[in-house]
């Protein structure tokens, strides 16, 4: 099943959808959490606050979002209200783990000096992949007519990326060859996520 037809049987079911929202949630407030880990003690630039910032007004928003499905349900990040809780949990944790280990390989790197890349190059994949899942979920989303929208997510997720690029150009002069490694890496762990997905779906 392609990623549409897995949005489209989501959305048509408001418990998945809730519980859909709330793993979008989840996983901007674990990417909001991650950045802020990787900051350095005392040299923290106003571009990874205002990252950080956003990604954790992104978990907010999708939160609140669900009061227009039901304000009862997905209260907690707990597994019984997220969608394919254990490959939605372990998607940024291991990409941030292979992405490390890459860059220890091939930057030979340690320390904040590795945290700080590993930020630079994960956040890139995961802003690569924001830019084509949400205008998918959002194109479902006025098809059906739903009170749901992500579109101010949209165009903030487009300025994140852009400034990644920014960054990384600034990192290394080779960083796209690096970066296309990476986005190998995180492909794997997004078909991963969609067999989870697909599996709760069809069930």
């Amino acid at each position: 099943m392609q990623l549409t037809s897995i949005l489209e049987n989501i959305v048509n079911d408001n418990l998945l959808h809730s519980k859909w929202l709330n793993t979008l949630s989840y996983m901007e407030n674990a990417g909001a959490k991650k950045i802020s880990a990787s900051e350095h003690k005392e040299e923290v630039t106003l571009l990874i606050l205002k990252h950080a910032a956003e990604e954790h007004r992104h978990a907010y928003y999708l939160k609140k979002q669900l009061a227009k499905l039901d304000e009862n349900v997905c209260k907690t990040y707990s597994n019984a209200e997220l969608l394919a809780p254990n490959h939605t949990k372990y998607y940024l944790n291991t990409l941030d783990v292979l992405v490390c280990r890459y860059l220890k390989n091939h930057f030979n790197l340690s320390g904040y000096d590795l945290k700080f890349a590993a930020y630079l190059f994960v956040t890139y994949a995961i802003e690569v992949r924001a830019d084509e899942l949400y205008p998918i979920y959002q194109g479902i989303l006025t098809a059906k007519e739903s009170r749901v929208t992500v579109k101010s997510i949209i165009l903030e997720e487009e300025g994140h990326l852009e400034e990644m690029l920014n960054q990384l150009r600034e990192f290394s002069s080779d960083w796209e060859r690096h970066a296309n490694e990476i986005i190998k890496i995180e492909q794997q762990m997004f078909n991963n996520w969609m067999i989870g997905l697909e599996k709760e779906v069809a069930a």
